[in-house]
């Protein structure tokens, strides 16, 4: 088993990796100003599927008596930073904002998968991460079908 200090790790990280999601969500809404008011829609609601997921890992840090994380991940300034590069070679067009929103739905869904792999978790804790990945993949089959939707259009 686990001790609370690395369950509390695990689940901060996650919190990063959701901070990175709304972060990157935030962009996106913008730049989809210029595509499309559906896509705002539709990264709006991801962007409040993640700060929900981020509150749920908030409260179980303090429960575990931890201090929450309030930071992005590394790789989530990459991300972002890839997205915005990306946008330029390629324009702010439908495809390429839902390309850069499956990036980013790909790294949530890994590092979900990472806390999940980690030995000694108790089981209230995996159970809890599974249904928070779980959600997470409806999100990212989402943003996958319009992207291989746009793909086919284009």
């Amino acid at each position: 088993m686990k001790s609370s200090n690395e369950i509390i790790e695990v689940l901060n990280d996650l919190i990063q990796i959701n901070n990175d999601r709304i972060e990157g969500y935030e962009k996106a809404i913008e730049d989809a100003k210029t595509v499309d008011v559906d896509l705002q829609t539709i990264f709006s609601k991801m962007k409040s599927e993640s700060i929900k997921y981020t509150a749920e890992l908030h409260n179980r840090i303090l429960q575990l008596g931890g201090e929450p994380a309030d930071g992005t991940t590394v790789s989530g300034k990459v991300y972002r930073v890839w997205m915005d590069i990306k946008a330029t070679f390629t324009g702010k067009d439908r495809k390429a904002l839902l390309e850069a929103c499956e990036f980013g739905e790909d790294a949530a869904q890994k590092a979900y998968q990472e806390a999940l792999d980690t030995d000694g978790l108790p089981v209230d804790i995996r159970d809890f991460i599974a249904e928070q990945k779980r959600a997470l993949r409806k999100s990212h089959d989402e943003i996958k079908a319009m992207r291989d939707m746009q793909k086919a259009i284009s």
